[in-house]
């Protein structure tokens, strides 16, 4: 997904706070991974769920 799609299903507004609050935390946890890792800013960049995130999301 990308960052506007999953700040939308999470209904959150702000880019800056959902960067800040959200995905770069789940980024440093590794529960999430870009899917261009190379090109941290390319407008193509995505996000998956890791293994990790997979597990905990299934423990929610």
């Amino acid at each position: 997904m990308t960052r506007a799609e999953i700040q939308d299903a999470l209904q959150l507004r702000d880019r800056k706070s959902f960067r800040e609050l959200y995905l770069s935390p789940a980024l440093s946890q590794e529960l999430v991974e870009m899917t261009i890792p190379d090109k941290p800013n390319s407008r193509l960049q995505k996000y998956r769920l890791t293994s990790k995130g997979r597990q905990w999301v299934q423990k929610q």
